[in-house]
């Protein structure tokens, strides 16, 4: 056996059991040497890749999905880490382990436990290489907000506001003296698996970036064999968090070094490479302005290894159509941001921000934050982290519990009008919203022959009201006549 050969008696369910080992540093060990682990519950065998972290120590990680006795045998070309054998024992999960999220009845999603999960994402896309201060109240702001979704990446980025340089990269070498994309630094790659297991710690998935074209230091622009090694590498030392979502890119349409048999070929090594099947995705920059159902620059959401579509558009009213066209979830994680920036998407107001959330999730999608607020330090919510100064958080709380307090919302087969957005279970649950809109009163069509309750929800305001007495087809309900009012219509009896 090794030097490094200690590994847990026990894990829990969903955890993540790590194994390592001393082999050759010689060479390039990223490239010459293979260490995997074959692990064994009763009759079933799943092979998993493990990876090198440096200083001759190789480790391979693995999320056990079933309690009871595990076993293990590592796999290698080098001798003395290949045939290690091990056991551990697979216990209940802990309090708040549900175990990875995955679809759940085509257009929603669940934990693997079969806990409904509502996404209520955030976008803060290199929080993580801001140093332990900023990094530290960015989690202290994520333990008070609503979001159990976070947009982050790999790589560093740089645009508007994001010019400092990061502390680590992902790759030996420097921005001066260019970098080895054949040698990983795994100072790096440790540093960012603390972030995701503190995101996990508060029960936030971590919606993984894997490619930006936002780069000065070449690694949008690498060689198909370094993206090929990249992508292993990643899923070999990531995978085994439960609290992982790949995203193949943010804004990949911008990325003019990558074809679309290149994405397809992301796509398939990381279908092929990760054992659990986390979520995945990739994330678009174009939208045409001739014709807004336009969507011929976008990825085809629509591919099998694609599990769910992750847009970029503004008008959350064609959520429903792409729903029907992809048939799988749909998450808008960017649809412009509360702020006050110079640029169009980072300055709409709160209640903007909360109406895109309101429209998109009763249609039937989910919808993600961000805002963009100017700094005196540049230090923007959307980038880098910090601190929330906007208003729309506490009213994306309250959408949140709203929801997760229901029936998850399909598109209702009766009419609502085209001016109001409506999600729920025909003849049990809706809830209706009037957006911008502020009607005096409202004449519902409701199945027949069923009694209803109705509650005004302010959305804006965060107020639900109970309105007297029971409703049918065709009654008047009235209305304060003022903007983000909603409804929620439930079946008495």
């Amino acid at each position: 056996m090794s030097a490094f050969d200690a590994f847990p008696a026990e894990v829990e369910q969903w955890g993540c059991f790590e194994f390592r080992a001393a082999g050759p540093a010689a060479g390039n060990p990223f490239t010459e040497v293979r260490f995997a682990a074959r692990f064994q519950f009763k009759h079933r065998v799943i092979e998993v890749d493990g990876f090198y972290d440096g200083n001759g120590e190789y480790c391979v990680r693995f999320m056990p999905d079933l309690p009871g006795r595990w076993s293990f045998e590592t796999v290698s070309n080098a001798g003395e880490l290949n045939g290690l054998t091990g056991e551990f024992q697979c216990v209940e999960p802990g309090p708040g382990n549900h175990g990875p999220v995955k679809v759940s009845r085509t257009y929603h999603f669940a934990y693997a436990d079969g806990t409904p999960f509502v996404p209520v994402g955030t976008t803060c896309y290199v929080w993580n290489h801001q140093g332990e201060a900023l990094e530290e109240q960015t989690l202290a702001s994520l333990q008070q907000a609503p979001f159990n979704k976070i947009r982050m990446c790999v790589f560093p980025k740089h645009y508007d506001y994001n010019h400092r340089e990061p502390e680590r990269y992902p790759y030996a070498g420097s921005l001066s003296e260019g970098f080895d994309f054949s040698r990983f630094d795994p100072a790096y790659w440790r540093h960012l698996e603390r972030r995701i297991r503190d995101l996990q710690a508060l029960g936030i998935e971590a919606d993984l970036i894997l490619f930006h074209p936002y780069d000065r230091w070449g690694f949008a622009s690498m060689e198909p064999d370094a993206d090929d090694l990249y992508l292993r590498y990643a899923v070999a030392r990531l995978a085994a968090y439960r609290n992982i979502w790949w995203s193949l890119a943010n804004e990949y349409d911008l990325m003019g070094s990558k074809s679309m048999a290149d994405w397809d070929r992301f796509f398939q090594i990381i279908q092929t490479s990760d054992p659990y099947q986390h979520l995945r995705s990739i994330h678009n920059w174009h939208n045409p302005e001739i014709h807004y159902r336009s969507n011929l620059h976008w990825y085809d959401h629509g591919k099998p290894w694609v599990t769910h579509a992750s847009i970029q558009h503004h008008d959350l009213y064609f959520v429903t159509e792409w729903r029907e066209q992809y048939k799988k979830p749909i998450v808008v994680d960017e649809c412009r941001y509360e702020g006050n920036l110079n640029h169009g998407w980072g300055n709409i107001t709160a209640e903007k921000m909360m109406d895109c959330f309101w429209e998109g999730m009763l249609r039937g999608g989910y919808v993600t934050h961000g805002e963009t607020f100017v700094h005196p330090d540049d230090i923007i919510w959307w980038s880098h982290g910090g601190r929330l100064h906007g208003e729309s958080a506490a009213r994306i709380r309250f959408l949140r519990e709203i929801v997760e307090a229901g029936p998850a919302l399909d598109t209702p087969a009766i009419h609502f009008k085209w001016d109001a957005a409506a999600g729920g279970v025909d003849g049990e649950y809706y809830l209706l919203y009037f957006g911008a809109s502020r009607p005096a009163f409202r004449v519902l069509e409701l199945p027949e022959g069923i009694s209803f309750e109705i509650e005004l929800i302010d959305a804006w305001e965060m107020t639900i009201t109970r309105l007297d007495g029971l409703f049918t087809n065709g009654s008047r309900v009235d209305l304060p006549g003022k903007p983000y009012q909603a409804l929620r219509i439930r079946r008495v009896g």
